[in-house]
């Protein structure tokens, strides 16, 4: 007879994957003129991952410049007129409608002048955002594009893989997920790699189920090896709490002899001293996977016997069969 474990392992599949990742893509539209990466290569924060052309975008910064000069010569027009009848009116020759007028044209050419740099600031960033930047140091893992390719903004072209911290992502079902919480333990073993393992903890929980009713869950991976890459396939295995689990022995149906009083019973208990069987009263308070779970009249180390127990008698010399 063992101790019944309050504590059940379990094990789920899933995929490496790098802490930081990035799926990038220009954020402007255009033709592309280089790409400097291929899939596998391993980058630098700020390095040029691809370049647009640039042409079209300084050809706009430039358009916008000279609306840009057109714009303040337009202020200074309208301050000198504005300024000319402001005199006017002060000194008791003009009228006012055309006071109001002026300083109309005045105001509107200022604001014309905000609006034209508005413009050329984001002509500006726009001409930047020809140039595709690493977000982080890491890996090249995706690569969907190649020179003289016309792509739009938000095309996803490629995928920078951060390097350090990496993750199990993986599903949970429904009937586990309320088990476990962020910060449990995991052991991650990879299949590619026999003899690999590592530590780890759970990071995140899915809030709502996702396909075939489970849950994402993201196990950070502690001191994973150099060998491990993203995108290897992992196990993790984790040690589920069964909280609701009733504490006893778990012992097969067969070795209980029914009585008449409902959850009791009797188990026939070896006494090694005199090579006996003990009749021994038990009590029984529920069944798990067609074993009883007893509660009283046995204790962790008790061997009983679990077959042909209709033949046997309280005292009665019995012999051990070998393992």
């Amino acid at each position: 007879v063992k101790k019944q474990s309050t504590q059940q392992v379990v094990k789920f599949s899933g995929l490496v994957a790098a802490v930081d990742s990035s799926g990038l893509s220009f954020e402007v539209s255009g033709n592309v003129e280089t790409v400097h990466v291929d899939i596998g290569d391993r980058v630098k924060k700020g390095k040029v991952l691809a370049v647009l052309d640039p042409e079209p975008y300084k050809l706009e910064v430039d358009a916008i410049n000279a609306e840009l000069v057109k714009a303040r010569g337009e202020v200074d027009k309208t301050r000198a007129q504005y300024e000319r009848h402001k005199r006017i009116y002060e000194q008791g020759a003009g009228a006012e409608s055309y006071l109001d007028v002026a300083e109309y044209n005045y105001k509107a050419a200022k604001s014309a002048v905000k609006y034209q740099m508005a413009r050329l600031d984001l002509a500006k960033r726009n001409l930047r955002k020809t140039n595709l930047l690493s977000p982080y140091d890491g890996t090249n893992a995706w690569r969907s594009v190649n020179p003289n390719e016309e792509v739009a903004a938000g095309q996803k072209l490629l995928e920078i893989k951060a390097s350090g911290e990496m993750e199990t992502q993986m599903s949970v079902p429904e009937t586990t997920i309320d088990r476990i919480q962020v910060g449990d333990a995991a052991t991650i073993s990879f299949p590619t790699q026999p003899g690999e393992s590592t530590g780890g903890r759970i990071s995140y929980i899915g809030s709502a189920a996702v396909e075939a009713n489970a849950f994402p869950v993201k196990v950070t991976l502690t001191a994973p090896n150099a060998k491990i890459k993203p995108g290897m396939t992992a196990e993790a295995v984790l040690t589920l709490k069964q909280d609701n689990q009733a504490k006893g022995f778990l012992v097969p149906l067969q070795a209980l002899l029914p009585t008449h009083e409902a959850n009791r019973g009797y188990a026939f208990v070896y006494d090694p001293d005199s090579s006996t069987v003990v009749r021994t009263p038990v009590h029984a308070i529920g069944m798990d996977k067609k074993m009883a779970i007893v509660n009283e009249g046995l204790k962790e180390g008790d061997i009983i016997a679990v077959a042909g127990v209709s033949f046997l008698a309280d005292g009665m010399e019995v012999k051990l069969m070998e393992k």
